[in-house]
Order: C-alpha cells, then structure tokens, then sequence
C-alpha cells in the first residue's frame, strides 16, 4: 500500500518553506496522519506559531524540540494561529499561552470541551488514544455543554460513541493528574472573514473555510499568494466531513469554501496542516470537489440498488470494510444529508435509525389528446 504524504511520520528537519516562513513537523496518530505542520512565521518580535500540536508531553517535547533547532525558545512565541478546533491543531496552544503569555488567534466560532464555558465544537470522530476526550462537532445548544463525545446521540441513530470503561477512567486521571497538558487555549484575538492581521513580515486575510469544522479558517497572503490551508486542502487526501458538524449541510458548506479558496487569485503556494507544500491550489479544490462528487453517484447508484436502508449499511457501500465504523458512517451521514437538501433523497426515522431512499423519477406524462 502507498504511503500518503499526511500519513508519514513527523520529520525532526525544519524546513524554510518561504522567506520568514519555516515548516516544522510535529507526530500524532490519528486515523490516515502521522504528523501535523506547525508552521513559524519569524518577524522582529519573534514567532507566530500556526497550529501546535496535540496536547501532551511527547508532543509538547518535540515542539521545543524544533523551536531550538531553528534557533528559538518558548518564550519567542507572542501568537499562536489555530487554523480549527481540532486537538492537534489546539492541543499546544493553551500551553504556549501559560509559558509564553503568547496571544490565541481563532476564527469566532471556535470553542472545545477543555473549557466547559466555551461548550463543544471538534470531534470525537478524529480523536486519538492520547486525547481521548476530543471535543464534539456540532451540538452547540446549551444542553451539550461541558458533555463527553460519548453522551451525544448520533443523528442517524446507533446510540453514542462510547469507548471502554477503562480508557475513560485514564482520561479522568489524565485530566486530573496532568492539567500543563489539557489547558484550554483560551483565545485572545478572534477573527472572521477578511479580517487582516499582520505575520512573518506580511499581511494575512483570513478566510473562514467551515466543512471540516464550523471554525475552519486558511489565511491568504495577497503580496505573494502563499495561503495556509490547514486541513480544508491538503495535498493527496480529503479532509473528513462530519455529519457531526453543526449545520443542516457541510458537504455544501465545504464546497462553497473550496470555491473561496479557488478564488482567491494569484496563489503560488499552500502550505496544508497535513502532507508538503504544493502549488496548484485550485486544481488541487477541483479535485477534492470532484472526488466527493464521485462518492455522492456511488451513493445514488447503492441506495437504488437496496431500496431504504441505513446509514450504516450505506456506508459499507462507499468505504472498504478496513474504514467501516464510526467516521464512516459519519462522512455518509453527511453526504445523505447532500442529497437529501438538494431533493434527490428522502429520510425518515425507523425506531432510532434514519432511513434514506432515492426520491422515484416522475413516470413519464402520456401525451395529450388532439
């Protein structure tokens, strides 16, 4: 099997990708990535840092690891960009904000769990072992707050996520015995669409990308069209789109965020969150589009060919049974609800479950008397 680029182990090398820009890897696992890009934007006061890892030691270690090899403490970093609400896009930020009195930059919507004030917006769909409280998409009414990704009900039923007894008693007294490592980035600078700020020598627009999550935010450099993408477009993957994100249709808000992005004009370089640095970055947001494309037909041509069914059993026809499980079913529901919004597919609850079948074609009119 070939190994993607956002699947290989983290790098120890820093790279400069671009002038006062330098890429540093950072390992995680989480289901297809073994490393996320921080990315060290150096100007005279000395580093803004774009997303910081997982929270954790062993992340946190290689962090100051890669600081000291481009010649940089803890203490240079006076702001930390966050590209989503994602654990290894936040884990390092809250942190970097206690050690370093560094500034948080988010999009305005951003919140995770860590902060029960802030309620709940990433997801357990992309939690590792070592985070295993990741914060839920979606869900963002009152009732949810300061709740686990196992107490929410799946829309299109099967109950909750619910890991083992035991991995949840570790995560309380991970919570308990290590709080340096789960501090809640607590944002400072919340931004929104076109908003500018100033890094790396350069001005950055934001542009708010939701799909992945609500948050989502790249930022565009119009004096060189270098943009950071973070997860909305990566090089030779797509980012998972989660039924469990709040809004009645991510698929099309993440199509609508590729065309943005596409749009934006003369861009030279991406620099994504997962994978190296790539150049065709609309060529690159046709693509993604067009492999969703692809998996909404093989849902039209599955659902016509078993009548209603269930999400689970739907999604057994768009993933290989290696992927069957919960993100699954999750990237299904979504793209259920795709079809469902654009009147092509109609649901509706059988006991806990959601049901979907093609809207049957009009029977052809007969032709009229003369």
């Amino acid at each position: 099997m070939v190994t993607r680029q956002e699947q290989q182990d983290a790098s120890t090398e820093v790279v400069e990708v671009a002038p006062d820009i330098l890429r540093m890897q950072l390992p995680i696992s989480l289901p297809g990535l073994g490393h996320v890009n921080t990315y060290a934007l150096c100007d005279d006061r000395g580093l803004a840092v774009v997303d910081p890892g997982l929270p954790g030691k062993a992340s946190w270690k290689a962090l100051v690891d890669r600081l000291g090899k481009a010649g940089y403490g803890v203490t240079d970093v006076h702001t930390v960009i966050v590209t989503h609400s994602h654990p290894d896009h936040f884990g390092g930020a809250g942190i970097l904000r206690h050690e370093a009195g560094a500034d948080v930059l988010t999009h305005s919507a951003f919140r995770t769990w860590l902060d029960p004030d802030e309620g709940d917006d990433a997801g357990p769909d992309e939690l590792p072992e070592s985070v295993l409280d990741a914060p839920v998409d979606g869900d963002d009414t009152p009732a949810s707050h300061g709740r686990k990704p196992w107490e929410i009900q799946q829309p299109w039923g099967g109950g909750t996520f619910k890991p083992p007894l035991d991995r949840r008693m570790k995560m309380g007294l991970m919570k308990t015995m290590g709080r340096r490592w789960m501090r809640a980035p607590e944002p400072s600078h919340r931004v929104d669409q076109d908003d500018v700020v100033t890094f790396a020598n350069r001005e950055w627009v934001a542009v708010h990308t939701p799909g992945h999550t609500n948050d989502h935010l790249c930022f565009y450099s119009p004096a060189d069209g270098i943009v950071l993408s973070g997860d909305h477009v990566l090089p030779t993957i797509t980012p998972h789109i989660s039924g469990l994100v709040a809004g009645a249709d991510p698929l099309a808000q993440f199509f609508a965020s590729l065309d943005r992005v596409a749009g934006l004009g003369d861009l030279s370089l991406a620099l994504p969150a997962h994978g190296l640095e790539f150049t065709d970055v609309a060529g690159r947001c046709q693509e993604i589009k067009d492999h969703h494309a692809e998996r909404l037909q093989k849902l039209r041509d599955a659902s016509t060919a078993v009548g209603e069914t269930d999400v689970v059993e739907l999604s057994h026809h768009l993933f290989k049974e290696r992927s069957w499980g919960r993100m699954a079913e999750s990237e299904t529901y979504a793209h259920l609800e795709h079809l469902r919004h654009a009147g092509e597919m109609t649901s509706r609850r059988i006991g806990d479950d959601l049901h979907y079948a093609m809207v049957p074609e009009p029977a052809p009119s007969e032709p009229a008397e003369r």
